[in-house]
């Protein structure tokens, strides 16, 4: 166990979008500091297999299937894991996709609201239903992944642009709410996640633009520190590397 983690035994840490490429690389991490998880996604067998995977007692895990673009599906979830653990100390919160390639007269409303559900909505309903849990407690953790593209939007982007620009406003709001309180709201922004550093990109020769999920991982762990009490409304880049 490293320093940042021992802080983390028997934290209650929610992961949506778990079966994800980075949501596997945190859930292991986070498992292998003595935390408690609930993994969350569409698909409960994925779930299940996952926490199974993690070599940890079937009682330190909890596998949750649920749709959170329906605000129900967040209080349910809450419910359910203070059933199970009786409180929740981090939201780690990966849902999302991309939709792109068109131009603005092109993008229909079915494409952005698609965005702004996933992005906006997810954490709109997700802070609804967790942050007066985790202001109780008086301590928690709060992290979303985005993007640059929240305010740099390139071309033929907007659906994405405008989702995660949504998403941003509501936790940077949140983090101002939350002064004070013992929990912090932080975001990570990336460009892209590299689920293969070694053969995907040559970055010997030209410079990083992506990410490696064990990189986003090592910045979540920093910031669900104890030593990270005072990092609250943090906009984080990690592009751009050699």
């Amino acid at each position: 166990m490293d320093d940042f983690g021992k802080s983390l035994v028997n934290k209650v840490v929610v992961i949506t979008g778990a079966t994800g490429g980075l949501g596997k690389t945190v859930s292991q991490k986070f498992a292998s500091q003595g935390a408690k998880l609930i993994l969350v996604g569409t698909n409960l067998n994925r779930l299940t297999a996952l926490g199974k995977s993690l070599e940890i007692p079937a009682g330190q895990w909890l596998a949750v299937a649920a749709d959170l673009i329906k605000k129900d599906e967040s209080e349910r979830l809450l419910d359910t894991i203070v059933t199970k653990f009786d409180q929740v100390d981090i939201l780690l919160h990966f849902v999302g996709g991309w939709i792109g390639g068109k131009s603005l007269s092109e993008v229909t409303e079915e494409d952005v609201g698609s965005m702004l559900d996933q992005h906006v909505w997810t954490t709109f309903f997700l802070s609804q239903a967790f942050v007066p849990k985790l202001i109780d407690n008086k301590w928690g953790r709060i992290v979303i992944v985005s993007s640059p593209n929240a305010d740099l939007p390139p071309a033929n982007g907007l659906p994405y642009s405008v989702a995660k620009s949504g998403q941003e406003s509501l936790i940077l709001t949140l983090a101002e709410e939350l002064k004070g309180t013992g929990v912090t709201s932080n975001i990570l922004r990336v460009r892209s996640i590299n689920l293969d550093p070694v053969n995907g990109k040559n970055y010997l020769t030209t410079p990083r633009t992506w990410t490696t999920p064990e990189e986003i991982t090592a910045a979540i762990m920093y910031l669900c520190s104890e030593e990270a009490a005072n990092v609250n409304g943090a906009r984080i880049p990690l592009y751009g590397g050699p």
